[in-house]
């Protein structure tokens, strides 16, 4: 056989050829702007004065342009032509069909962190539910709201499965828009409680399937007591659920 001739060399991406370098100031301003979008230092709806922000940041227009195109991708901003940048609101609608399908994903995580559950990891649901009881009866929502989100997280990383850890975020960076607080509603509080003793109970007791549907219960229960805040044009609030 005749001698083959060589293979001509592969092109290299003029991207792969940059070196590394630490986070890009966009992506530091993407963060701070995120922050301030959840804690509704920028509220929904709200348009977003770049040249405030460049003077408040000290920075120039153009990262903070590529920040704004990061949280557009992140749904948490709105880019609209000749007009600007506005703060993402979400809608009766939008609250509806997100619900559902973090129902659903929350519901898997309780059945795989059940299927999976250690002691090590039962004891700090139980610690973590111990201080949800607390801030119940001393009627701190606040408090509640925080343990809240530390009991979800904890089921989240004992179910280990990133990609649904990865979807359940993205989906709830989207609620913190939203200006309501279900736990601000008359009895929700002790509702949501119940709904959390069930869910550790199924838990305790290796019960995945049952976890699984007291956990999507509880994020259908949280839907229904917002939806009622927006048909009842309810006042809104600063924190989240």
């Amino acid at each position: 056989m005749g001698a083959t001739s060589p293979k001509p060399a592969k092109k290299r991406s003029s991207r792969l050829t940059q070196p590394i370098v630490p986070a890009a100031l966009y992506q530091e301003v993407a963060d701070r702007l995120r922050e301030e979008i959840f804690d509704h230092v920028l509220q929904p709806g709200e348009w977003i004065d770049e040249l405030a922000l460049v003077a408040r940041y000290g920075i120039s227009r153009t990262p903070l342009r590529e920040a704004l195109k990061v949280l557009a991708a992140e749904g948490l901003v709105t880019l609209k032509p000749r007009r600007g940048s506005y703060v993402a609101e979400i809608s009766k609608e939008d609250a509806a069909e997100i619900y559902p399908v973090l129902a659903m994903l929350e519901g898997r995580c309780a059945y795989e962190a059940t299927r999976r559950l250690s002691d090590v990891a039962a004891s700090q649901l139980q610690s973590c539910h111990d201080a949800l009881e607390q801030a119940a009866a001393a009627g701190e929502i606040r408090q509640f709201f925080e343990v809240n989100q530390e009991f979800h997280r904890l089921v989240q990383g004992q179910a280990a499965n990133r990609w649904l850890i990865q979807i359940i975020n993205d989906l709830r960076k989207v609620l913190k828009l939203s200006r309501l607080n279900s736990l601000s509603r008359v009895g929700r509080l002790g509702s949501s409680l119940a709904e959390h003793r069930l869910i550790l109970a199924a838990m305790l007791d290796r019960d995945a399937e049952g976890a699984e549907a007291a956990m999507r219960a509880h994020l259908l229960a949280g839907q229904h007591a917002i939806q009622k805040q927006l048909d009842e044009g309810a006042p809104r609030e600063r924190n989240n659920t």
